[in-house]
């Protein structure tokens, strides 16, 4: 099929799966949250994707109260971060081929989600090109489950570890150990047994998180897309909140436009498949919607986008083509590199899609 030609006057990216690749680690956070609450992780990964996190927090954690889903969220993007980080910051000190009987060889500082979390304005070493090729849907947390032992020996053995490390911290205090019959260190406190079961439990996710390379990618093309597009005249509108999508872009050196439309905007009164982010994008931008091309990967984004009156161009960075072809996209295309945008002198942006 040839070249197909059209113009817009503004451009609204999608970021997770149109900009950056962290859906790694964003499945893994939600995996630890099916964990929690004692749902299976692919169920919960596939229906929160592409959507705000304080819907699908509301929507699994229902017994959250209004005034508790702001700071439940800060912590769910908080933790996306940290299993993005993780692997490049810590996973030297886990044991080689996931072996958690293995002692460490050089203890170095205990896993701390309060200290280990990189802020949103913090850099990350510099990070390779993403791949171009469409992730799977199954949950990357649990496919590091292949060929391994059970979750609970995993869990188990992670807390050993875990309590290995904490004893080198000489800033914080710590209970006595003791060894089971099979050689599994046991934490003992009398006084706080369900504290320190939360804190080890906590250490062991940490320790599942550093094993894998979750790191936060650039997309194929979206530099060389970003660097066509004249100031003021893109956004972005993501169903992130402010905390992960600034750290999002900022840990593949893209910097958030001026117009950057988060979940947590109180201007917003739905998130996507509504179309209510698109539109304030476009407002903010000072054009129509409709004369906007949208840039989505997910099905929810997708349909948020045609219903917001744009042109939507469809990337199949995140889903099969068959999982997103009946979303009403008008163009469809494996990644950014397939779309070429030049400024026109009347000042309109004209768009070549190579399907």
């Amino acid at each position: 099929m040839s070249p197909q030609t059209f113009y817009a006057d503004a451009v609204l990216f999608d970021m997770d799966g149109t900009l950056t690749d962290s859906i790694a680690a964003v499945e893994a956070a939600w995996g630890k949250v099916a964990k929690d609450i004692g749902q299976d992780p692919d169920y919960v990964i596939a229906a929160t994707h592409g959507k705000r996190a304080v819907d699908n927090l509301a929507q699994f954690k229902p017994h959250l109260r209004d005034h508790e889903i702001e700071r439940e969220v800060e912590r769910f993007e908080e933790s996306i971060l940290y299993f993005a980080d993780a692997h490049s910051v810590h996973g030297h000190l886990v044991p080689r081929r996931y072996d958690f009987d293995t002692p460490l060889s050089s203890p170095g500082t205990p896993f701390d989600m309060g200290s280990s979390v990189v802020s949103s304005t913090a850099e990350t070493p510099e990070l390779t090109p993403g791949h171009s090729a469409p992730l799977s849907r199954a949950s990357s947390f649990m496919a590091a489950d292949v060929r391994r032992p059970s979750f609970g020996s995993r869990l188990l053995n992670m807390l050993s570890v875990a309590a290995r490390l904490r004893a080198h911290n000489e800033e914080h205090h710590y209970p006595e150990t003791i060894e089971d019959d099979e050689g599994v260190q046991a934490v003992l406190n009398a006084t706080e047994t369900n504290k320190m079961a939360h804190d080890h439990t906590l250490e062991a996710w940490q320790l599942e998180a550093a094993s894998v390379d979750r790191s936060v990618r650039i997309l194929p093309g979206v530099r060389k897309m970003i660097d066509s597009i004249p100031a003021g005249r893109y956004a972005v509108a993501t169903s992130g909140a402010k905390t992960y999508a600034y750290g999002c872009m900022k840990r593949v050196g893209i910097k958030p436009p001026p117009v950057t439309i988060t979940a947590d905007d109180k201007r917003l009164k739905a998130g996507k498949p509504a179309p209510d982010p698109f539109l304030l994008a476009a407002k903010c931008l000072g054009f129509e919607a409709s004369r906007c091309v949208v840039f989505e990967d997910s099905p929810s984004g997708i349909r948020a986008g045609v219903a917001s009156g744009a042109t939507v161009i469809a990337l199949c960075t995140s889903h099969e083509r068959s999982k997103i072809e009946n979303c009403g996209a008008h163009y469809i295309v494996e990644n950014m590199e397939r779309v070429k945008c030049e400024p026109c002198e009347d000042g309109r942006l004209k768009f070549t899609v190579d399907l």
